[in-house]
C-alpha cells in the first residue's frame, strides 16, 4: 500500500517533545492520520478501540513495557500491524533482537527526517528497513535464538503476565491489574514456565532479561 489520507499511524513514546517532533516529521512527508500514546497502556487502549492501524512507531523504553516485551506483545496480539522501533538504543544487538521479534524496521532516534522518510515509506510499502550501516549477517547466538523462539510462543496475555512478573508483582496483584482470578494467573505462570523450559518464576524473569539485555527491567519476583 502507499501512504494516503486514510493511512493511520500511532506514535508510542513517553516524551511529548519527541512525539511532537516525530508527528511533524511524519506529517511533512506523507498525508496520514496520526495518533499518539505516552504509555503502553494508552497504546493498547487505542488499539482495542480501533485496530485499523497501518503502522506503529514504538519506543522500546516507555511506561508499561520493559524493552522488547511491548514489541513481543504487539506482534502476538496485532500481528497484522507493522511495528517500527524508534529507539535511542541503536547497537547491533538491540536492532537484531528487534527484528528477530518481528519489527518491520528500526529507526535510531539520532537519525534525521530524511532517514525517517525513507524508513516509513519503505515499511508502508511492505518492505523492511534498518540503518544501511548496520550489518546483521553475523551468526546469531544459538542459545539466544532458542530463548527467543520460546518467548514468541507466549500468548499476548502470557506476555503481559511475564512483564508483570519482571516488575516483581504477586499473583494477586497481577490478577487485580488484569481483572481475572488468581487461579487464572497461576495457570498462566505454569504455562509460561513450561514454554520457557524453566522451573521457577525467577528463572522465567532471568530468561526474559537475558535475551533483552539492558532493555528488559528485572526486579526480584515474589512467590505469591
Amino acid at each position: 500500500m502507499t501512504a494516503s489520507d486514510s493511512t493511520r499511524i500511532v506514535i508510542a513514546d513517553d516524551h511529548p517533545l519527541f512525539r511532537d517532533a516525530l508527528r511533524q516529521a511524519v506529517a511533512s512527508i506523507m498525508p496520514a492520520q496520526i495518533d499518539e500514546a505516552g504509555t503502553f497502556e494508552e497504546l493498547t487502549a487505542r488499539l482495542e478501540q480501533e485496530a485499523d492501524v497501518d503502522l506503529i512507531l514504538l519506543d522500546l523504553s516507555m511506561p508499561g513495557i520493559s524493552g522488547f516485551s511491548g514489541l513481543i506483545y504487539l506482534r502476538a496480539q496485532y500481528s497484522a500491524i507493522p511495528v517500527v522501533v524508534v529507539s535511542a538504543s541503536d547497537d547491533v544487538a538491540t536492532i537484531r533482537r528487534s527484528m528477530d521479534f518481528g519489527a518491520s524496521g528500526f529507526i535510531p532516534k539520532r537519525l534525521g527526517v530524511d532517514a525517517l522518510r525513507t524508513a516509513i515509506l519503505k515499511v508502508i510499502e511492505g518492505d523492511i528497513w534498518i540503518p544501511p550501516d548496520v550489518d546483521l549477517s553475523a551468526a546469531a547466538d544459538p542459545e539466544m535464538t532458542r530463548l527467543r523462539d520460546r518467548l514468541v510462543t507466549l500468548t499476548p496475555q502470557q506476555v503481559r503476565v511475564l512483564m508483570m512478573l519482571s516488575e516483581g508483582l504477586l499473583n494477586k496483584q497481577i490478577a487485580y491489574e488484569l481483572g481475572v482470578s488468581e487461579a487464572t494467573i497461576k495457570a498462566h505462570v505454569s504455562a509460561i514456565l513450561q514454554k520457557l523450559g524453566v522451573d521457577s518464576r525467577t528463572q522465567a524473569v532471568i530468561a526474559a532479561a537475558r535475551i533483552a539485555g539492558d532493555q528488559w527491567r528485572q526486579s526480584e519476583p515474589s512467590a505469591g
